[in-house]
């Protein structure tokens, strides 16, 4: 038993010794401003590996993960300090912060004036530096390692916002095939594919929640929504989208998650989707909301 104790103590040591010397040749760079990164802890600690190893539960309360935390391999401490999460006063609905500090939450006069399909939608953050660069080198250019943090950080918001039992089944906005064959990944998957384990780890018991990557179909090529305003983005995405016919939403408290909620578009129509195919309410949560 010694032994065995001996050698999983040296194989720390050694762990903690490579990663140090990979440091040092390898410094890390921020992927913001492109400053090396003195911060970075690469002790082999890292806490999200722990989370998703299944011979390690309760080991981190979850919501002492912070965006300072999980961010620190990425980001120097400069670019950190300028993240800005979503805070009240917001709209009731879509989730957007009002310009003005004062007040309580309510609904805006967009969601007054167009009524939206989903419940409500919340995010992690505002779509501003560094989010909108972190979320442009996860999206674009294959910063896939940046999924486990964005993933963890977007369960925090879930669980601040959403009850038990209040959602059923988590859908991740899909992508066309041509555009998932051209990228290799659904970036909306990778931000809730580790949720139920994540979750066992940290103890925490949500009962029958599902994760459901084609409960919906995007059957239209749509070109990008970047670059449109909030009339050819409705457009853009009118009719893109349809139900799996082998997917039961009757009755389902659904949460569609995707990276940025801009105008709301195409969450909307997805939510109208299965709102026709008998789903009792659809939420909306985000990574980014922009302002």
């Amino acid at each position: 038993m010694e032994q065995t104790s001996e050698k999983v103590v040296f194989s720390n040591l050694w762990t903690k010794l490579a990663a140090s010397v990979k440091t040092s040749i390898f410094p890390a760079k921020c992927l913001v401003c492109n400053s090396f990164i003195h911060h970075c802890n690469n002790s082999g600690n890292n806490p999200i590996s722990c989370l998703l190893k299944k011979n390690l539960p309760n080991r981190f309360n979850i919501n002492d993960l912070t965006f300072e935390k999980l961010i620190a391999p990425y980001l120097c401490i400069q670019c950190s300090d300028n993240f800005l999460t979503v805070t009240s006063p917001i709209c009731h609905v879509c989730g957007i912060m009002f310009k003005s500090l004062e007040g309580k939450d309510r609904v805006c006069g967009e969601c007054l004036s167009n009524p939206k399909k989903f419940r409500i939608a919340r995010a992690l953050g505002v779509f501003d530096q560094p989010l909108v660069k972190l979320i442009q080198c996860f999206k674009y250019q294959g910063k896939i390692q940046l999924a486990q943090t964005f993933e963890i950080l977007l369960l925090t918001v879930f669980l601040k916002y959403w009850e038990k039992d209040s959602i059923d089944i988590v859908i991740p906005v899909p992508l066309h095939k041509k555009r998932f064959r051209k990228r290799g990944y659904n970036q909306a998957y990778l931000l809730v594919r580790n949720w139920l384990q994540i979750l066992k780890s940290a103890n925490i018991k949500w009962p029958y929640l599902k994760i459901d990557r084609h409960a919906i179909i995007r059957k239209k090529f749509t070109k990008p929504q970047v670059g449109l305003d909030r009339k050819k983005r409705m457009a853009n995405v009118k009719n893109a989208f349809e139900i799996n016919i082998f997917s039961d939403v009757t009755e389902k408290k659904m949460l569609l998650v995707d990276d940025v909620y801009t105008t709301g578009a195409t969450v909307n129509e997805c939510a109208n989707v299965l709102l026709n195919a008998g789903a009792r309410y659809v939420d909306v949560l985000t990574l980014a909301r922009s302002i």
